[in-house]
């Protein structure tokens, strides 16, 4: 069964900080690009940052440049999504998944299942 759990949200004070973990399974994921998206409730789901097949020129959403990196460790089949300098408008559901190609985060358009997604949410 194919299958993506995001991990690793939770309550956090503007400023902090959080990692984020996405861990496949029943398929290798180093044979995609993944992307990471998050929701706010009625909102549309919005793309936040991509990593190629190669793990590198990773791509970010404007809002989160500088403050978010991704990475992925395919020995552990878990893409990453690090987190700085969080503000309240990060929080969010966010979810990862494959991606047909790492370009814009914008307009990347992901395929295959959908995990849970985790919360996150920044807030004093």
């Amino acid at each position: 069964q194919l299958q993506l759990v995001e991990s690793g949200g939770g309550l956090v004070q503007p400023g902090g900080s959080l990692r984020l973990s996405c861990a496949a399974s029943g398929f290798t994921l180093h044979y995609y690009a993944m992307g990471w998206f998050r929701r706010v409730p009625g909102k549309e789901r919005e793309g936040v940052s991509c990593i190629p097949i190669s793990g590198g020129r990773t791509k970010f959403t404007d809002s989160v440049k500088g403050r978010f990196t991704i990475s992925r460790d395919n020995a552990k089949n878990t893409v990453y999504l690090q987190m700085n300098s969080l503000q309240p408008e990060d929080t969010a559901i966010y979810y990862c998944a494959r991606v047909y190609s790492c370009g814009n985060p914008a307009t990347m358009r992901a395929f295959g299942s959908w995990g849970q997604g985790t919360q996150v949410t920044v807030s004093s």
